[in-house]
């Protein structure tokens, strides 16, 4: 590729914080800069959060659904719309998912159709254990009606975090909400350890159990003592390092994708693209621009602007594939009246990288005109 989709981009303060993480003589899950850069994140959060940093988004998912009790004969409500990352870990606990469609003015988890069906699943005593909403592309779940729906009926609630953060809904950050979040580190992500997640709570308790868990479950004692299943899941101290230096340019990062999005949105709006939109009060990272090129408004369809882009080497990919789609997942209960299906079938991912130079993305812009033409 000549142009990525959203490649890893340094701040420059890498190599010297990998380097001072040699220099503590800390290379394995433990150490200054591990502790430095739960720190930085639980700052840039607010709002009392702890934060524990684990190898994976997938990892972090899978301990708070364990923190919620999730276990076998429990059903998890889910975005249909998300990575298989994001669900996989319903399966690790023995539950089953049930998914649900997005609010076609949002393109977030539709909270009325969430409403109507955790009001019927009262009425029939049969509630599920968790609910887990994806902050789907950069943009922030909205929070207080989810966590008011979720505390009245007495549900876990588990947001997927991991491509928003650097959000915000209102005066919260995304990554703060409902009673655990998962943030990911993933070498695409605005903020990248290489590979890594966080797991991201407001309950002390919980921050403690996981970190328990996410190093064995080893008891306290001289041997080794288990009496519960663990897990191999914290991060290393030397990623944890390139996390630190990374934060720190956390908000150019977010600015310098905004103004990416804005660009195509300018420019590819007025030949009836359409782009993903944001909420009243909310901010988007807008890590990728996610667009939708319906045939009937544009002349074309999103294969074939995907395809003319990457004969020229530049990377564009489909939205998420629903997880109701999918056939791991065949035969999984869904809601909805096939919004993200649609999505899916129109919709591309554009180059979002926040090094792409603007002579690259006028590149892009030129060549996706060209096919509509």
């Amino acid at each position: 590729m000549r142009i990525w989709l959203s490649r890893p981009h340094m701040s420059g303060g890498e190599e010297a914080a990998v380097a001072a993480a040699f220099a503590s003589g800390f290379v394995a899950p433990a150490g200054p800069q591990l502790d430095a850069f739960e720190g930085a994140v639980a700052a840039h959060l607010g709002g009392g959060v702890h934060c524990v940093a684990l190898s994976s988004g997938t990892a972090a998912l899978h301990l708070a659904l364990r923190l919620a009790g999730v276990g076998p004969g429990d059903e998890v409500w889910i975005s249909s719309m998300t990575f298989a990352g994001g669900v996989f870990p319903v399966r690790y606990l023995g539950a089953s998912p049930r998914f649900f469609d997005l609010d076609p003015a949002r393109w977030t988890l539709s909270l009325p159709l969430l409403e109507e069906e955790m009001d019927r699943a009262a009425r029939r005593g049969r509630l599920p254990k968790a609910v887990v909403p994806t902050d789907l592309y950069g943009a922030s779940v909205d929070l207080p009606p989810l966590e008011a729906l979720c505390a009245r009926h007495g549900v876990a609630l588990v947001v997927d975090s991991a491509e928003a953060l650097g959000a915000r809904c209102g005066d919260r950050a995304a990554g703060t909400g409902g009673d655990a979040a998962v943030l990911s580190f993933n070498g695409n992500k605005i903020v990248t350890t290489s590979g890594g997640g966080m797991l991201v709570t407001r309950h002390a308790e919980w921050a403690a159990r996981a970190r328990f868990l996410a190093t064995q479950a080893r008891e306290a004692a001289p041997h080794y003592e288990h009496e519960t299943i663990g897990y191999n899941y914290r991060l290393s101290n030397v990623c944890a390092a390139i996390g630190l230096a990374q934060m720190g340019v956390l908000g150019a990062r977010v600015a310098r994708r905004r103004a990416i999005f804005a660009r195509y949105r300018d420019a590819l709006s007025p030949a009836g693209i359409a782009f993903m939109p944001e909420a009243p009060g909310h901010l988007s990272t807008r890590w990728l621009t996610a667009c939708r090129i319906d045939p009937a408004r544009t002349g074309t369809d999103r294969e074939a602007v995907r395809l003319a882009l990457l004969s020229e080497g530049i990377e564009a990919r489909p939205l998420w594939k629903p997880m109701h789609l999918q056939p791991v997942f065949a035969g999984a209960p869904y809601h909805g009246a096939g919004f993200d299906a649609a999505l899916f079938a129109d919709g591309l991912c554009l180059p979002s990288g926040s090094d792409m130079t603007e002579a690259e993305q006028d590149e892009v812009i030129a060549r996706v005109l060209a096919v509509m033409a």
